[in-house]
């Protein structure tokens, strides 16, 4: 393995402060060394251990790591999804108890369940395997809070599945706040919390209902996070996300309050109006965040399925019925747009600058290649489907979110790895 072998070369060049008379003693001791940090690198499936440097905000890894670089550092998001039916899924969705109907494809008619059977594989390492008990151990007395939209509340569904089975019914509980917008899972043996804060825009918005949040005409006040943002203030884990909500031309922009007659609305260019309300959430990082409390996180684009000729399948179609990944290594569909992650990189590259680092979760690249990850139909229909779609079955296809489980654990297997060993 050559994260071992760095290791190796590491060690034997250590300074043991042995003069040259005892060169036999060196080489036993060396040998000896050697062993031991071979074996503790490569426990548990070759996994990373906590002293290789795993960390990369760069949302444009390429599909591939250079051989020239150094081994002792590991790109988690540059891989290949290897198919595992021994060791995935991570747990069963009928076993999950706050499974969310959503996401609950199997238990809404899918057959083909090998969207279950994947793992994320990078190049030059693997992702370290997921402990329940040890994450729980790391979250005790503290919370761990994803905040932003649909796709974030997914992670948050997976990351509490992956950790329900653990615990007894009677020691983990689930309750709302916050009008719904905070729903927060408890394991009580440990005080530990894993939250979802309900925020798609993560300023204030015409949006920000948990239920009812589809409107025709999206408002955003890029200058006004407060609201939201005092659930978040002592959150010892932070994960955020904010992409497809602003996918529109132009956005509308209050300046003043909701209600407010005297309120100047604008609209605005999406992109510049995306910058606006992460210089405004960064202000508030920059501020607010105890640095040494608060670790941060970035969840980069989810991507969309939903039009099918961009994999070179047949034109007007989209994720319904696929049942295999795109093979083409560096896909990349029109439903991720890298001006955007752009903006975020320039956001987090000047929080960086005044210490304060939010670690980017590179998850568009690896969830590009899944378009057979959706639930498509096989969801719950929160509203009665008409004769025209039940005879279109694609004209409602969900090729947005993501079957549980599914991709979204191995976000949580990312955040994971970063949690144990950044």
């Amino acid at each position: 393995m050559k994260m071992a072998k760095t290791q190796q070369v590491m060690v034997g060049g250590s300074s043991w402060g042995v003069r040259n008379t005892f060169h036999s003693l060196v080489a036993i001791l060396t040998t000896l060394l050697l062993l031991t940090t071979t074996i503790y690198v490569r426990h548990d499936r070759g996994h990373l251990s906590p002293t290789i440097n795993a960390s990369s905000n760069s949302s444009f890894s390429s599909s591939s790591s250079s051989s020239s670089s150094s081994s002792s550092k590991c790109d988690f998001f540059s891989g290949k999804w290897v198919f595992d039916n021994q060791s995935y899924p991570l747990y069963k969705e009928q076993q999950c108890s706050f499974m969310s109907d959503q996401l609950a494809c199997e238990k809404f008619g899918r057959k083909d369940l090998s969207y279950q059977n994947w793992r994320w594989q990078p190049h030059h390492c693997d992702l370290p395997r997921f402990n329940a008990t040890a994450l729980l151990e790391r979250l005790r007395n503290k919370r761990l809070v994803f905040v932003g939209d649909s796709l974030v509340r997914g992670q948050w569904v997976s990351m509490v599945c992956l950790v329900d089975s653990i615990l007894p019914k009677t020691l983990k509980s689930m309750h709302s706040t916050a009008n719904a917008s905070l729903n927060i899972f408890k394991a009580k043996e440990y005080n530990a919390s894993i939250e979802h804060y309900w925020s798609p825009l993560l300023v204030e918005s015409n949006s920000d209902d948990p239920v009812n949040h589809k409107v025709v005409e999206r408002t955003v006040r890029v200058k006004a996070i407060e609201k939201h943002a005092k659930y978040w203030t002592d959150a010892d884990f932070l994960v955020f996300n904010t992409y497809l909500w602003w996918r529109r031309p132009v956005m509308n922009v209050l300046w003043g309050s909701f209600g407010d007659p005297d309120g100047v609305y604008k609209g605005v260019e999406m992109l510049r109006v995306y910058e606006m309300a992460l210089r405004t959430w960064s202000d508030w990082l920059e501020v607010h965040v105890n640095r040494n409390k608060t670790r941060l996180f970035f969840v980069s684009m989810s991507p969309t399925h939903e039009r099918a000729e961009e994999w070179g399948a047949g034109k007007g179609n989209n994720c319904y019925s696929e049942t295999d990944m795109i093979a083409e290594e560096g896909y990349w569909g029109k439903g991720s747009d890298p001006k955007m992650m752009r903006v975020v990189e320039n956001v987090l590259d000047d929080l960086k600058e005044i210490g304060l680092n939010v670690q980017m979760l590179n998850i568009t690249q690896l969830s590009e290649y899944r378009k057979e990850g959706h639930p498509s139909i096989y969801r719950k229909q929160w509203n009665s489907l008409t004769q025209e779609q039940i005879a279109n079955p694609k004209s409602y296809a969900d090729c947005i979110h993501w079957c549980l489980p599914g991709v979204p654990d191995v976000w949580n297997e990312l955040l994971y790895a970063f949690i144990f060993y950044q």
